[in-house]
């Protein structure tokens, strides 16, 4: 799964939230969220729990 790094970057600046806070809450690391955020791929698991953290659905931050 990928999901769009604008897209992403964009709900994290309107969340004013950082890289850090969201692998927190999202219970992964921060590299990768930073992998994510530079473009890579990643599992549907990971892609699920980014967008629970962000309280958005995962369609709206996928490519």
């Amino acid at each position: 799964m990928r999901i769009d790094r604008i897209k992403l970057v964009t709900e994290l600046a309107r969340r004013d939230m950082t890289q850090k806070k969201l692998a927190e809450l999202a219970g992964i690391s921060r590299a990768t969220v930073n992998y994510i955020r530079c473009g890579k791929t990643c599992s549907d698991e990971v892609g699920k729990r980014i967008a629970e953290a962000l309280g958005v659905n995962l369609t709206d931050i996928m490519e």
